[in-house]
């Protein structure tokens, strides 16, 4: 299973690129822009998140592309997210328009009912692996049974931890899960309150380097990718909008990679960390260089997650996750982004 999907983790992003064409929903092209038809805006207003596991969305806050692009006529209103939930639960109630989770919580997500579209990849990062305090005598998953593990439900690390479990022959059962927000985890870790975390980025490299925890189980497999989701109603009501928020993530994707220490140092800001933690967690074990049309290779990895919602019940069955993948993205905007960064 994992030499399979380490191989689709590698697959070009000339292959996924091809591999969509007629194949994924939403693949016309957006409408355009109000202003190009001598209009205004559609909206006044536009709720987009901010998060550190998220960083292109930390480079584009703080370059103020929205801004500068919408003008006065539109008011930009950022919300940290503190994980993939809190995002999923301010798309869900209206109070994003747009938001950054793992793939797995957007299917989720999905599945459940949210009417979410993923418009963007923005990342593929190794974000998530199991964490035990220093001192500690757990060096492989095995050693969890009978203890208590922090994990935010509905995030990837939440899923990399049944994964985890699940490929060492161990279950829900067998542990004690202490549902945590991402901080929170990290606190109870190092604090003693929990046993293990399955942690989360830039937290994760912070606690190594501050509090000696060691990070005794990773698969970059297990991690999906960053997704980049709107709402349903906003991408109908403000396709104008939402093609600004695209074309700025594909600008800060390319200018992250062109500045990678002013990146590192936007990380190490927001997130208040040591600018060798922001390195770290960016240079080692973050992927920014990647296509950001979602595409068959996260289909492929969200298809088997989706056995694990269905296995642990967050889910009712397999049909509705693969009814959920099947109309999950929409390739509309970030195709016209790339289309227009290439000259097109």
């Amino acid at each position: 299973m994992s030499s399979r999907r380490l191989t689709l983790t590698l697959t070009t992003p000339l292959l996924s690129a091809l591999l969509l064409t007629g194949c994924v929903a939403g693949e016309d092209s957006p409408q355009a822009a109000p202003e190009a038809a001598g209009g205004g805006w559609s909206d006044t207003e536009l709720n987009i998140d901010f998060a550190t596991y998220n960083p292109l969305s930390l480079v584009i806050k703080e370059k103020g592309w929205l801004e500068e692009e919408l003008g006065e006529e539109v008011t930009v209103t950022w919300t940290q997210s503190a994980g993939s939930n809190k995002a999923n639960e301010g798309l869900r109630a209206h109070a994003l328009d747009v938001g950054s989770t793992a793939g797995s919580a957007a299917l989720l997500a999905r599945a459940n009912g949210s009417p979410i579209k993923t418009i963007l990849l923005y990342s593929q990062p190794e974000w998530s692996a199991l964490v035990a305090p220093a001192g500690s005598e757990i060096d492989e998953v095995e050693d969890l049974r009978g203890r208590s593990v922090a994990a935010t439900k509905g995030t990837d690390p939440y899923f990399f931890l049944l994964q985890a479990l699940g490929e060492h022959g161990l279950t829900l059962e067998d542990i004690e899960v202490q549902n945590l927000q991402h901080g929170d985890g990290k606190t109870a870790l190092e604090n003693g309150s929990v046993d293990a975390w399955s942690g989360l980025d830039p937290l994760m490299a912070a606690s190594v380097q501050d509090s000696g925890s060691t990070l005794f189980y990773r698969n970059i497999d297990f991690n999906t990718y960053g997704f980049l989701n709107a709402t349903e109603e906003f991408l109908a009501d403000s396709p104008d909008l939402a093609q600004v928020v695209v074309d700025a993530y594909e600008r800060a994707r390319v200018w992250a990679q062109e500045n990678p220490e002013e990146t590192v140092e936007i990380l190490a800001e927001v997130a208040a960390i040591d600018p060798a933690i922001a390195e770290e967690v960016l240079v080692d074990r973050t992927v920014l260089d990647l296509d950001p049309v979602p595409g068959p290779v996260q289909t492929e990895v969200l298809d088997f997650v989706g056995t694990i919602f269905v296995e642990s019940g967050d889910v009712p069955d397999q049909a509705v996750v693969d009814e959920a993948l099947a109309s999950l993205y929409d390739t509309s905007f970030v195709n016209a982004a790339l289309g227009e960064s290439a000259g097109g």
